[in-house]
């Protein structure tokens, strides 16, 4: 097994440093996001770790396994139960990180490995900035996605995709119910998905959803995703009580 080191903080200042300059000169105005190096405690964040990680020789990167990206997140996190940051990363994010699996054409990598590419260009069909409108104009943004529904793709003013005998009307729709309808938070939905699904999911731009905006959700899943869900909650939370954890 690959025995993991921890980064030294000179050394994690470099690394960090060389990702800031190729993003300020590359990916910001992509709208790629930089993740900070380290959160208001003073403690590094996992995304920024796992950026530095693959970063590491740059450009000529290596492959890394799920599991060794875990083992190295441990270092510094050591309640780390499975790293997600390097999937988020890429096709979410925009970092032009290559997943296995994925039937990618640019690196031959095996399910469960990952290598950044590149950090010149964002992640292939990376849209987030594109898709932002400078004004609210329902219009425009619809413009942006060919008039079609975001999440099912039926076209506006014609028949819908799974119930032809329905016109499709195209909708304002969140992508995070949570927060306030503007040109940063809609996407164009279907009557019938919007209606079906209106605030219970996050989407991203894409019109995929990618989180849970009520836990209500929940009750409606069967029991074995319950136990699952609450074993993962359990760990995380080690055990305590609703009341015992600490109120945001």
């Amino acid at each position: 097994m690959l025995k993991i080191k921890k980064i030294n903080s000179a050394s994690l200042n470099k690394f960090y440093d060389r990702i800031r300059r190729h993003h300020q000169k590359y990916l910001k105005n992509h709208d790629v996001k930089l993740p900070k190096l380290k959160n208001n405690k003073g403690f590094y964040m996992k995304d920024a770790l796992i950026l530095i990680y693959l970063s590491q020789g740059y450009p000529l990167t290596k492959k890394a396994t799920k599991q060794e990206l875990t083992q190295f997140i441990r270092k510094y996190y050591p309640n780390t139960n499975d790293v997600q940051q390097a999937r988020h990363l890429g096709a979410q994010k925009g970092w032009w990180i290559l997943a296995g699996g994925r039937d990618n054409i640019v690196l031959s990598l095996k399910r469960g490995e990952y290598q950044l590419y590149t950090l010149e260009k964002p992640y292939p069909g990376f849209t987030e900035g594109r898709r932002q409108v400078k004004s609210f104009d329902w219009n425009d943004i619809k413009k942006n996605y060919s008039y079609r529904c975001a999440t099912c793709g039926s076209k506006e003013g014609e028949p819908h995709f799974h119930w032809p005998q329905t016109i499709t009307k195209l909708q304002q729709a969140h992508k995070n119910p949570e927060q306030t309808l503007n040109k940063r938070n809609i996407i164009p939905q279907c009557q019938k998905c919007n209606r079906a699904d209106r605030n219970r999911w996050i989407y991203d731009d894409k019109g995929r959803a990618i989180k849970l905006a009520n836990a209500n959700v929940l009750k409606s899943c069967s029991e074995s995703v319950q136990k699952k869900a609450y074993r993962i909650l359990y760990e995380k939370y080690n055990g305590k009580a609703p009341n015992q954890l600490e109120q945001k």
